[in-house]
């Protein structure tokens, strides 16, 4: 297994939407165990393969205190329903910032596992705030672009100002 890079906003390549996987294979399954290591090792307790720059619709997921309860999407499918709460919400590609999100409790998912095996639940709490906001990582949308303009340009600033002082 290997670590991947997360790309970190303002990378432009956050934005792509990701493509439909036609096919659970090897491959698919290799990056799934990459995106777990990389995910654990960040750390992490959620994924979307277009953080680490493969732009399919993949999302990977721990919320487990212990860290031994991994859950796979593959194509997931979501329904959010529910009263619409406030929870602080962070990012692997927005390192050190948290902000408050507006988001439906409850979601329903469709999706397939890490077999290509159709599989549905329904969540709530911190699992369906994590996967709404792994499902916004395929379209191409991030947790900044909940908040504020001007909170969001502070945070861009900060960002790129840090990946200057890396370079």
């Amino acid at each position: 297994m290997a670590l991947l890079e997360i790309l970190e906003y303002p990378d432009p390549r956050l934005r792509t939407k990701a493509l439909h996987i036609e096919s659970v294979d090897d491959k698919i399954r290799l990056l799934i165990d990459n995106m777990f290591e990389t995910m654990y090792a960040a750390p992490g307790i959620g994924l979307a393969a277009s953080q680490v720059n493969a732009h399919i619709r993949l999302i990977v997921m721990d919320i487990s205190e212990t860290r031994d309860e991994p859950l796979v999407f593959i194509n997931p499918e979501i329904s959010p329903q529910g009263d619409i709460v406030d929870a602080e919400e962070g990012c692997l590609s927005v390192p050190g910032y948290y902000e408050t999100v507006k988001r439906p409790e409850k979601a329903q998912i469709s999706a397939l596992d890490r077999n290509g095996e159709p599989f549905s639940l329904e969540a709530e709490g911190l699992l369906a705030v994590c996967v709404q906001h792994e499902c916004d990582h395929l379209e191409g949308k991030l947790f900044v672009d909940y908040i504020s303009n001007m909170k969001r340009q502070r945070i861009r600033r900060k960002l790129e100002k840090q990946h200057k002082l890396r370079a």
